[in-house]
């Protein structure tokens, strides 16, 4: 199964490190990633591998629920992202 992760907040010293790091411990894989800040937010997006993981989205998303209290992160299937954003 492959999902997006969606990264929004206040920029601070290590998100990607520590976002990178509790996927790596599920054994998540990164398959492509895009970041930025834009006026002081900042803005990432992960294309996920969950083929290795023993959790799935559902497992993944309680993974981050508590994750950093300024930081918003969302996952998404890769088919229910492609299905909302078909033209």
């Amino acid at each position: 199964m492959k999902a997006f992760l969606t990264v929004i907040g206040h920029d601070r010293v290590g998100i990607i490190a520590d976002v990178s790091a509790k996927l790596a411990k599920n054994k998540v894989n990164i398959l492509d990633i895009t970041q930025t800040i834009m006026h002081d937010y900042f803005t990432m997006v992960m294309f996920l591998s969950l083929e290795q993981s023993d959790l799935d989205i559902a497992g993944l998303q309680k993974e981050f629920a508590d994750f950093d209290e300024n930081l918003e992160v969302r996952i998404q299937s890769e088919e229910i992202f492609n299905s909302m954003h078909r033209l």
